[in-house]
């Protein structure tokens, strides 16, 4: 869990410093380990609550994690699994380290879950470490998938225009990448209000 937290950490402050904040009130990390990403977005962004989404075993690790950082009041754990729960309501969804672990039919479900889950208006956030789309520039991204490839049963890295089109055949509108300055990138996608 610590390991999820440092390998998302700079991309997790990098979306606090960027993402236009002050127009939600809730956020939830989807896969959130221990809580280092949405703990970086609530720190700097005193006005959100919301938590983390995880399996039930992850929960006393994130409740830790949340207190160690004095966001009790605000961050809470939110027991399930995305393949058979819904995800949780509210104004925005962050899948950091997500959908690359899977295959593409599982990565358009989660896509589709997100959708079904956020309110008109509601915001997606997916980071990954994004292909550049000539597939070309970014060696870290390349080689990232093909561990992926090597390590799990389906997942591998993308292109932002790939995961641009599976934002949009889930319902999302208005989908655009963000570099995050280090070796991610978030594809942002908004519901249509």
């Amino acid at each position: 869990m610590n390991g999820m937290t440092a390998g998302s950490l700079l991309a997790a402050r990098a979306l606090a410093a960027t993402f236009p904040w002050d127009g939600a009130r809730t956020v939830i990390d989807v896969g959130c380990a221990q809580g280092g990403a949405v703990v970086e977005i609530a720190r700097a962004h005193p006005h959100l609550t919301g938590g983390g989404f995880d399996l039930p075993p992850v929960e006393a690790v994130f409740t830790r994690h949340v207190r160690d950082n004095g966001l009790s009041d605000r961050l809470r754990f939110y027991a399930g699994d995305f393949f058979t729960d819904a995800l949780p309501a509210v104004d925005v969804l962050v899948m950091g380290r997500i959908l690359h672990n899977w295959d593409l039919a599982t990565k358009r479900m989660l896509l589709d879950k997100a959708h079904r889950a956020l309110p008109p208006g509601g915001v997606l956030i997916v980071y990954d470490a994004v292909i550049d789309d000539d597939r070309r520039a970014n060696a870290h991204a390349l080689l990232s998938s093909l561990n992926m490839l090597i390590e799990t049963t389906g997942g591998f890295e993308y292109t932002g225009a790939q995961c641009a089109a599976w934002m949009r055949q889930a319902g999302f509108t208005q989908v655009h990448a963000e570099p995050l300055g280090d070796v991610h990138t978030a594809i942002v996608a908004k519901k249509s209000p």
